[in-house]
């Protein structure tokens, strides 16, 4: 984020084009000072991304995030693109709600926090942990990229919650109730039971353990997230929760009817919690797949080796986004108008506080113009050839989460 003054910027903006020219939206295509002056706002921004995946060997040769490399996120794309802080994802799959799979989720939650933790290491003159939204922008001042820390799925929490501390004191400041798949906190979006497949919910939206679970966060901090949760899951988490929820990355089910979406009801409830949904570039998530586009995707996935049970190199990803990208042609993949439709759908439903943005890149987030983060750009443009004002950008990019995340913390110390 660079400290361009707000009179600078409509300066340059007003000087160079007119503002739809800004994003290239007029009968001509855009002059390079409409580009200089595109640029010149999206740098200004501070942007938050809420959800970046990662690989379990990050920090390491394998996955060096200080190298422009085949990851959709590092640090030179993150400065190229405009990018300041971004949520680095401790996910576990879910699987057989058991004693031992409790161990073993916990163990794979060791793992993705020590990947972050190297990366901190390895570089902390680049990039910081933020503990709360005054660090993300002190650390921001300092000239340094921001590292937050989200938990995707409570599973590896225990079955007792008695691993919660310690993953607050490791600097998770956001946790989802679920993933694929039900579990002992509540139901989920996907009634898949991992190994198992298809089981019923135990409960109907939440336990009384996944209530004593935002108990606890509403006590800590930490925000509660409701991406993959149930409908009856994420109305009751809103309802019940003394501090505003989020979802982390999630769609809009309106616009294409997707488990994972989220309805009318659910978007205008966690708005009114104070809340915020953070609109994922995820492709499937924002249109149809016909089965000719699912076998060529399986064909691919069988060529390059997924699903073999091998591990996957982050060369092999970066190819297999690559082939994927390469079937635009024949199968138009959802693109940066695609997602922001979502955004709009968002905020005229609930009001321009409530929209945020996510990429899930690492995780099957991209598509087409924003498939990885030095093309975040792109979506400014976009928001900016829909009429959006610099002030709700800044909104949507960032502002919006980091309002929500101090609030959590506010109801925390009251």
């Amino acid at each position: 984020m660079k400290n361009w003054s707000l009179a600078l910027l409509t300066a340059i903006v007003l000087a160079a084009c007119s503002p739809m020219e800004v994003a290239g939206t007029s009968d001509t295509a855009p002059s390079q000072a409409d580009e200089l002056a595109l640029e010149a706002l999206h740098q200004s921004l501070l942007t938050v991304d809420t959800h970046i995946d990662i690989p379990i060997e990050l920090g390491t040769d394998l996955a060096d995030p200080g190298l422009d490399g085949p990851m959709q996120v590092d640090f030179p794309k993150m400065r190229s693109g405009g990018l300041d802080a971004g949520f680095f994802i401790v996910y576990v799959g879910q699987t057989s709600v058991t004693p031992e799979e409790y161990v073993a989720a916990y163990s794979k939650a060791q793992d993705k926090f020590a990947g972050i933790e190297r990366m901190l290491a390895r570089y902390p003159e680049q990039i910081s942990l933020a503990r709360n939204p005054d660090e993300v922008r002190q650390i921001l001042a300092d000239g340094r990229l921001v590292a937050a820390i989200g938990i995707e799925n409570a599973f590896p929490l225990g079955p007792n919650l008695e691993h919660l501390q310690e993953f607050y004191d490791r600097g998770a400041r956001y946790i989802s109730l679920t993933h694929f798949g039900h579990n002992d906190f509540g139901s989920s979006s996907d009634s898949r039971g991992g190994a198992e497949g298809y089981v019923e919910p135990e409960h109907q939206g939440l336990s009384d353990l996944g209530k004593q679970l935002i108990d606890k966060m509403n006590a800590l901090g930490i925000m509660v997230d409701v991406s993959h949760t149930s409908p009856d899951s994420t109305l009751q988490a809103a309802a019940y929760s003394k501090a505003p929820v989020i979802a982390s990355h999630s769609g809009v089910r309106a616009l294409y009817d997707h488990l994972r979406n989220l309805r009318d009801e659910e978007i205008i409830a966690i708005a009114d919690s104070g809340g915020v949904i953070q609109l994922v570039a995820f492709d499937t998530y924002m249109r149809s797949v016909s089965e000719e586009n699912s076998a060529a995707i399986g064909q691919i996935r069988e060529e390059l080796g997924f699903g073999g049970g091998q591990t996957t190199t982050q060369e092999t990803v970066n190819q297999y986004r690559a082939r994927l990208a390469a079937l635009d042609a024949t199968f138009p993949r959802a693109s940066v108008s695609t997602l922001v439709d979502n955004i709009d759908y968002v905020v005229n439903l609930a009001g321009i506080d409530h929209a945020g943005i996510s990429s899930d890149f690492g995780g099957g987030g991209g598509i087409k113009g924003w498939d990885n983060i030095s093309e975040s750009s792109a979506v400014t443009a976009e928001l900016v050839s829909r009429g959006y004002s610099e002030e709700d950008i800044r909104k949507i990019w960032g502002e919006n989460l980091l309002r929500v995340w101090k609030g959590v913390e506010e109801a925390a110390s009251r």
